[in-house]
């Protein structure tokens, strides 16, 4: 039943947001778009008038998608030359113009040769990064089960052990506990396989993904997390995974060491922990993203440790905290040029880390929740560097 009321008030308050843009509807092809509106995630079409019911016209499978949908109308997918029937007279529709296909657009605009699409990008990720309390709910759920596997990288965590080692020992005790596994991301050319167990100079390699932490990964074509170096002595050794459960994300790092760091690494773990407190004590709605990443800009300079925040020197990210849910890059973005307020109910990860060529990467990280007098933290875990 919850999910049933779940869908109905995200599809009114999206039924209100097409009535403001002059639309006739939304037709929305990507999964989890789909499943955010409808409960199920199907190989379907789903259409969401402004004023009426919703239907969801599946390709397969059908019969799953009758069983979940929250949708009551769910019909087989029709022939080409039928589905302007789904739309009715509807001329102006919203499509999600960043995830769809140029392909799929073609297909739409010669099947739908009547129809005017509208980007509604925008709208619908603003829509879905405002969290109710159901959703809020189910990331708690989610944290607690990822602390519950942070909490046992102590009793394995070794010398001479590979990256690679103590990625595959997370990653088990994740999967043992329910882990789903598909860390869902809407931006282009971005993949990321979990999470990364990372140390030393291979974790501070430099790459791909739009992040302060990247990894040696693999190989070339896995440029991403772990490697098979071995972790050393007195290296810094950051963990940094995702945990996904019924679906929702929720984002975490911690730090490690056998032995002890380096005075300049320590140093900027408490920096680390300096910005991220002043972050959370600022996630309240009508602060300005862009703004709150300047200030943990200026307070990594002031460390003396602005070269090296968010990434390596020249490669920097230029955000420090991002939207999470059902896809781990969800708005809002503490970002350089995002001149946003929060909204209540918004969950954000965040993430102040340096990167040292050479030597490693530090930082701390933790999902919350944009409260009325700040953050309110979802991930329970103490952020102390563990030396073991």
């Amino acid at each position: 039943m919850a999910i049933q009321q779940e869908c109905a008030r995200r599809i009114r308050r999206l039924q209100t947001q097409l009535e403001k843009h002059d639309l006739d509807g939304a037709l929305f092809a990507y999964p989890i778009d789909i499943y955010y509106f409808s409960g199920t995630r199907q190989n379907a079409l789903l259409w969401i008038p402004t004023r009426g019911e919703p239907l969801l016209a599946v390709r397969k499978s059908l019969s799953r998608a009758r069983a979940e949908s929250a949708v009551v109308d769910v019909r087989p997918f029709p022939p080409s030359r039928e589905l302007s029937t789904l739309l009715g007279a509807a001329r102006r529709v919203g499509l999600t113009f960043d995830v769809l296909p140029i392909q799929q657009l073609h297909f739409f605009n010669k099947v739908l040769s009547s129809v005017e699409f509208v980007d509604i990008s925008a709208v619908n990720r603003e829509l879905r990064s405002v969290k109710s309390t159901w959703e809020i709910e189910k990331m708690e759920q989610s944290a607690a089960r990822l602390c519950a596997v942070f909490a046992q990288i102590p009793e394995f965590l070794r010398p001479g052990m590979r990256e690679l080692d103590l990625s595959a020992e997370i990653e088990y005790r994740a999967r043992k506990q329910g882990c789903e596994g598909y860390v869902r991301m809407r931006a282009f050319n971005q993949e990321l396989f979990r999470g990364i167990a990372i140390s030393g100079a291979a974790g501070a390699q430099p790459g791909f993904f739009d992040g302060p932490a990247t990894g040696s990964g693999l190989s070339s074509a896995a440029a991403h997390g772990a490697s098979t170096a071995p972790i050393a002595r007195d290296e810094p050794i950051l963990v940094d995974y995702t945990g996904v459960f019924e679906g929702y994300i929720v984002d975490m790092t911690r730090m490690f060491v056998l032995g002890a760091l380096r005075p300049e690494l320590q140093k900027a773990f408490d920096v680390s922990l300096e910005i991220q407190d002043y972050l959370a004590e600022n996630l309240r709605p009508g602060q300005d993203c862009a703004e709150l990443f300047a200030g943990s800009v200026a307070l990594a300079e002031a460390a003396g440790l602005g070269s090296h925040f968010m990434g390596a020197p020249g490669e920097q990210a230029k955000f420090v905290g991002h939207g999470v849910g059902l896809e781990l890059d969800e708005l809002p973005i503490l970002a350089q040029g995002f001149q946003v307020p929060l909204q209540l109910g918004q969950t954000v990860a965040i993430e102040p880390k340096f990167n040292f060529p050479g030597k490693g990467v530090i930082g701390i990280e933790n999902t919350f929740a944009v409260g009325p007098k700040g953050g309110i933290r979802l991930t329970h875990l103490a952020d102390d560097l563990l030396r073991i």
